[in-house]
C-alpha cells in the first residue's frame, strides 16, 4: 500500500525574513535614524561643504567666487604652510612612539594582579578626563623659567625653538597615555595565558615571551592606536594655543593653527578650507600607509 503525504506550500519565500524580524528591524532603524540624521547634518554635511569651499574665494559677508585650484596653488607656494607642515610632522614623529611605548609599558604593569592594581589603573586614566586647557596652563608654568622644570634644566623650554616641541610632546603623552593603556590592557587580558606558559616551559625568557607571544597578539590594538593617535597628533591645537600660541618664531606652529588663523583671524575661509582638505588628505595617506605596513591581513 502506498501512502501519499501532501505538504502545504511554505508561505515564507527563500531569503525573505519573517514578519517579526522585519518589525524589529524597523524599530531598530527608527532608533538609529535620529543619530544618523545628526551625523549627516553636523558631521558629514559640514565636511562636504568645507571641501567644496576650498575651491572658492569666500569671506564672511561676501558672495563666494569659484576659483578652482587657486587656493591649493597658493598653499603650495606658502612658506607658512610648509613650516606648519614640518612642525606637525615633527610633533607626530616624536609623539607616536613615546605615547604608545608609555601606554604599553603601563598596560603590562597593571595587567598582573597585585594589591591596589585597580587604584593604579584609575590614577593612570585620570589625565584623559582632565581638562586639557587646565593641564596646559599648569604645564606652562612648570616649563617656564620660574617653574620647577625650568629651574631644574636652567631655562624655559617653551621659549626655546629646539625644546618647545619636546615640551609639547611630554604634555600630550601625559594627557593621552591612559587611553592607550586602557585599549592595550583590554587586549592583553584576552591573550591566552597558556601561550605564555608554554613558552616559559620551553625556556623562553621575559623578552622572548613578550616579543614572540604577547606582541603579535597586540598587533590589532597597536594598529588601532596608531591610527587614532596619528589623527589626534595631526589635529593638535588647544595644547599649542594655550601653551605657546605657535611660538617662538613659529617653531610650534601647526597646521591647525594655520587653519585657525586663516579662517578666524584673516576670515579667508576658502583658503582655510583648502588647508583643511590638505590636512584630511595627509591624515588619510598616513593611515593607509600604516594599514599597508602593519595592518595587512587584519
Amino acid at each position: 500500500m502506498t501512502v501519499t503525504v501532501q505538504t502545504r506550500p511554505s508561505r515564507v519565500r527563500a531569503g525573505r525574513r519573517p514578519a517579526g524580524a522585519r518589525h524589529e528591524a524597523r524599530w531598530g532603524l527608527a532608533f538609529v535614524l535620529p543619530c544618523f540624521l545628526l551625523f549627516l547634518v553636523f558631521r558629514f554635511g559640514p565636511a562636504v561643504a568645507g571641501t567644496l569651499l576650498g575651491f572658492f574665494e569666500y569671506t564672511i559677508g561676501d558672495s563666494p567666487h569659484f576659483t578652482g585650484l587657486d587656493n591649493f596653488t597658493r598653499m603650495m607656494g606658502d612658506p607658512i604652510f610648509w613650516q606648519a607642515l614640518k612642525v606637525t610632522v615633527l610633533y607626530t614623529v616624536l609623539y607616536l612612539p613615546l605615547s604608545i611605548g608609555v601606554s604599553l609599558g603601563l598596560a603590562l604593569l597593571v595587567r598582573r594582579s597585585f594589591r591596589g592594581v585597580r587604584l593604579f589603573r584609575s590614577v593612570f586614566f585620570l589625565p584623559v578626563i582632565t581638562s586639557l586647557v587646565l593641564a596646559a596652563t599648569i604645564f606652562t608654568w612648570l616649563f617656564s623659567s620660574s617653574g620647577p622644570w625650568g629651574k631644574l634644566f636652567g631655562g624655559s623650554w617653551l621659549a626655546s625653538p629646539v625644546l618647545v616641541i619636546p615640551a609639547l610632546v611630554i604634555v600630550s603623552v601625559w594627557s593621552r597615555f591612559g587611553y592607550g593603556m586602557l585599549i592595550l590592557l583590554a587586549r592583553l587580558q584576552d591573550v591566552p595565558r597558556e601561550l605564555e606558559e608554554a613558552a616559559l616551559s620551553d625556556g623562553a625568557g621575559p623578552w622572548q615571551r613578550f616579543r614572540y607571544v604577547v606582541l603579535p597578539q597586540l598587533r590589532p590594538a597597536v594598529f588601532f592606536l596608531l591610527v587614532i593617535e596619528t589623527t589626534n597628533s595631526f589635529q593638535v591645537f588647544d595644547l599649542v594655543y594655550v601653551m605657546t600660541g605657535g611660538g617662538p618664531a613659529r617653531s610650534s606652529y601647526t597646521l591647525v593653527m594655520d587653519l585657525y588663523d586663516q579662517g578666524f583671524k584673516n576670515f579667508d575661509l576658502g583658503y582655510a578650507s583648502a588647508l583643511g582638505v590638505a590636512l584630511f588628505v595627509l591624515t588619510l595617506f598616513v593611515a593607509l600607509l600604516q594599514r599597508l605596513l602593519m595592518g595587512r591581513g587584519k
